[in-house]
């Protein structure tokens, strides 16, 4: 049987040797020996499903350049610097950088994005227009899903509720929340309760920044996941939940088991949060994630997402999801082997579960794959390296390709 395309000689994640056939888009069989019009040799490379980044902001990319410094390096006054920059903003300069951004997603493997756009009285819907616009342009190339992101809060700047019903009609798929931007515990349960009742009206899923802050006393994820149950939803995403770290103990487990009683997925941003958090500790300072393993003894969804790329919160940010693992192998103490196998799923199963896609290497599924150079025959290899991919493929098509050199391997 002809195929459209053929890869060879394939590593897969477990170790299997295989030839992976791809026809119509999908992969259509593993270990198939077929003609194909098109065949890729993998040279004993990984061959993996791809990256998929759940968390980012494609909106404030690359606009590090442009903005005052953060002289205390806090969230707080990032948020305030990127205030002016934002009112600048035009549809076709937010295009252009989020298709940048897009641009080094892809040639690091990356073709599935949930982007957090700011919808707030700041920008209106520039954010949103510019990212939509970007969508559309790339839309044979990359899947995105965008969130309609409160970042400024919504009782603190009014006008955001129906800026945010607005943004959801003219296109964002998930709402967004930043619970902990409010003034006051009942103005934080209030935003929560406004970004449940959109999400309910739009039948949308939820996806909020909840208590990023080193803040003891921050209680956002508690009611979140109270409202969760009570209100029955069950697509309920939580981002950074730093203040979880900074509970004690005792506290930190009833709120852990009330998440997990709500079936909440939980999103940690390293490389961001390694920054800005723990930043004014004395000695021994925060890590600034999450509670990562507990989350997941749990038995919880918990992804990793790159987050910020060169902007007012984050002054790096190669748009590199292996990257982002790595970093997290080392904030969460991953080493043994089933910790590396579990921050591999952080950037590609638990990363599409929190963005309600099917995904794997199987027949059936999209052969949306990455063919990595043959120095790179294991998952553990590829977050060692940190190389790019050979070979992007979306949908069954080579999205972006790098030239392999020669090279001495030590």
């Amino acid at each position: 049987m002809g195929y459209d395309l053929v890869v060879r000689d394939a590593v897969l994640p477990d170790g299997q040797r295989a030839d992976i056939a791809v026809d119509d888009g999908d992969v259509a069989a593993i270990d198939a020996d077929a003609d194909a019009d098109t065949e890729l040799d993998a040279d004993g490379g990984l061959v993996a499903a791809g990256f998929l980044d759940c968390h980012v902001h494609l909106d404030k990319a690359y606009i590090a350049s442009d903005l005052p410094v953060n002289e205390t390096g806090t969230l707080a006054e990032a948020i305030a610097n990127i205030h002016d920059r934002k009112r600048e903003y035009t549809v076709a300069d937010v295009r252009e950088r989020a298709e940048r951004a897009i641009a080094a997603h892809v040639r690091n493997g990356c073709t599935r994005l949930r982007t957090h756009v700011d919808v707030d009285t700041i920008g209106d819907l520039t954010p949103l227009r510019g990212v939509l616009a970007a969508r559309e342009n790339w839309a044979d190339v990359v899947d995105v899903q965008i969130v309609a992101f409160p970042q400024e809060g919504i009782r603190r700047d009014p006008g955001t509720a129906d800026l945010l019903a607005d943004a959801m009609a003219a296109g964002a798929d998930v709402v967004g929340g930043m619970p902990d931007n409010e003034r006051t515990d009942a103005d934080t349960r209030a935003h929560i309760d406004t970004i449940l009742d959109l999400a309910a009206e739009f039948d949308a899923p939820v996806d909020a920044h909840v208590d990023e802050t080193d803040d003891p006393s921050a209680r956002s994820l508690e009611y979140l996941a109270a409202e969760t149950l009570d209100r029955g939803f069950e697509d309920v995403t939580a981002g950074h939940t730093c203040a979880l770290a900074a509970y004690d103990d005792p506290h930190a487990a009833r709120v852990v088991d009330l998440a997990a009683e709500a079936g909440l997925k939980f999103v940690t941003n390293p490389t961001t949060n390694l920054l800005l958090q723990g930043r004014h500790d004395g000695h021994p300072k925060r890590r600034g994630l999450t509670r990562v393993d507990d989350l997941r003894d749990a038995g919880l969804t918990v992804a990793a997402g790159q987050d910020c790329i060169r902007d007012g919160f984050y002054p790096y940010g190669r748009a590199s999801m292996q990257e982002t693992a790595f970093l997290t192998a080392h904030a969460a103490h991953f080493q043994t082997r089933a910790e590396r196998r579990a921050v591999w799923r952080m950037i590609t199963d638990a990363a599409a579960d929190v963005m309600g896609l099917d995904y794997g290497l199987s027949a059936g599924l999209p052969a949306t794959l990455n063919v990595f150079p043959p120095t790179v025959d294991s998952p553990t290899a590829a977050l060692r390296e940190g190389r790019a991919p050979r070979y992007v493929l979306h949908e069954g098509e080579v999205v972006a390709e790098t030239e392999v050199r020669s090279e001495i391997v030590a």
